[in-house]
């Protein structure tokens, strides 16, 4: 399903080149910074602070729902179309590489000396069939838009799949109990989800002799990127067996058909309950959600319920400004197990690590029992994600929030000001008119230094820095 915009699409050439495509173009009399150089000097912080009142559950709930209501299609190939070379051997602009080049005071020029691409890999969102170009279908050049290739609703797809084909791979059809089925299980007897056999999950690392553990199989692609998300994919794994399980005994007449699409629904159920009636009212504050979301009202067929390029592209993402640097990991009295903590570029694509030191367990009791990070404007995202991203699977490591800039510019979003004139805020044309809105004077400087006209605020950077409502995480 295509994502619907809020604002229309700002494409450099006016239909499928994004911002920042000719570096040396200028927009309100200044270049576009670069999304690295603004990640080094804006966002990126060696510490955070504890937040006082909520655990880091609270941000691994939100990338669980993340992964069941938005995802990207990615581009075909890591290949140029004009000249195949591979994105992560060029520094050019040609699609579908948009590499994100390195300042020449980056640390990550000095970790990789005699770099030869000394650039951050990034490929551009997949097209929707006949747009950014002269197209049969719409008759005209029509712009460039992006699709969501998984479902839009709160519905559980991260555990099922948002396709027959995905929904039928997981499933248990021997047995005709309904179940959700698995490879191995646990010391304990709890099963683990089954391993990906060539189904194109996103699994960046190599097995070897001394590596033979696959990642895992769920209903979204991305299950395996950091062990919180995989503990919370097993989990609710798991619970779809529990509850099938309990649906049989109570209804020996059902086939599996009907234990597992009666299940299925109680799980889609489930995570709506948690979204709207415990996370939301965090997110928002109580006031926030009242005002914004307030009590349901019943289904409205009128409603689109398709994804904003706007929310999944950047305000979701606020969220990153939650994720602690290090996962901790507790026994059952809470104390660390004797494995440790474990640091976050560490537990990426880590499978391996949930089966060999303590299961689930021991993830979700560090994330229900240790603090989330607190969203400052000056502690915006750990370096765990800005210097040390999928290290192990890249020539150089990715940039979290270089990469969020970047995708705000690949989906063409115009800049952080025009939303605010979108919801009738002010209308800043110079920095001093952003003072009441941002912490500080100090990221006022920074950013008149980075983007010369508040016209050219990316989105994403503009909203993370906005002064939080109060009880509120953004």
């Amino acid at each position: 399903m295509p994502f619907r915009r809020l604002l229309s699409p700002i494409y450099e050439n006016g239909f499928n080149t994004p911002v920042g495509w000719d570096p040396d173009r200028l927009y309100f009399g200044f270049k576009k910074p670069n999304p690295r150089s603004v990640s080094l000097e804006l966002v990126g912080t060696p510490t955070i602070t504890p937040h006082h009142r909520f655990s880091a559950m609270l941000m691994q709930w939100g990338q669980f729902l993340d992964h069941d209501i938005t995802f990207f299609a990615t581009a075909l190939a890591r290949q140029t179309y004009m000249t195949g070379a591979i994105c992560n051997k060029t520094c050019e602009n040609v699609d579908p590489c948009f590499n994100i080049p390195l300042p020449l005071n980056d640390p990550k020029r000095r970790e990789h000396r005699h770099m030869k691409y000394p650039c951050i890999e990034f490929e551009r969102s997949a097209a929707i069939c006949g747009s950014g170009e002269t197209s049969p279908i719409f008759q005209q050049v029509t712009h460039r838009e992006q699709v969501n290739i998984i479902t839009a609703f709160i519905d559980g797809s991260n555990v099922y799949g948002s396709t027959e084909v995905d929904a039928l791979d997981l499933r248990d059809l021997f047995s005709d109990h309904g179940l959700l089925r698995f490879d191995i299980v646990s010391s304990s007897q709890k099963p683990y989800m089954p391993f990906e056999k060539d189904s194109g999950m996103d699994c960046r690392r190599n097995r070897s002799v001394a590596n033979p553990i696959r990642c895992f199989l769920a209903g979204d692609f991305r299950a395996n990127e950091q062990l919180g998300l995989t503990a919370m994919h097993t989990l609710w794994f798991r619970e779809h067996n529990r509850i099938a399980s309990k649906l049989l005994e109570m209804n020996a007449d059902w086939d599996g058909e009907r234990i597992y699409q009666e299940t299925r629904k109680i799980i889609g159920g489930m995570m709506q309950h948690i979204t709207f009636k415990h996370w939301l009212p965090l997110i928002l504050g109580q006031d926030g959600y009242e005002r914004w979301i307030g009590e349901y009202k019943g289904y409205d067929s009128n409603v689109d319920p398709s994804i904003s390029n706007e929310f999944a592209t950047a305000a979701f993402r606020f969220g990153h400004t939650l994720i602690n640097p290090r996962l901790e990991r507790l026994g059952k009295n809470f104390e660390t197990i004797s494995s440790g903590p474990i640091m976050l570029h560490e537990a990426f694509f880590a499978p391996e690590r949930m089966l060999s030191e303590g299961g689930i367990d021991p993830l979700l009791r560090g994330l229900f029992a240790s603090p989330l990070k607190k969203p400052l404007s000056h502690q915006l995202l750990n370096k765990e994600l800005t210097e040390k991203l999928f290290h192990r699977a890249t020539d150089v490591a990715l940039d979290l929030a270089a990469m969020n800039i970047q995708r705000g510019r690949d989906h063409a979003l115009p800049g952080y000001v025009e939303y605010r004139r979108f919801c009738n805020l002010s209308v800043p044309e110079s920095w001093e008119q952003l003072e009441l809105d941002f912490e500080d004077q100090t990221i006022i400087s920074k950013l008149r230094k980075l983007y010369g006209h508040p016209g050219n605020l990316d989105l994403w950077v503009g909203g993370v820095l906005e002064k939080r409502l109060p009880d509120a995480l953004m």
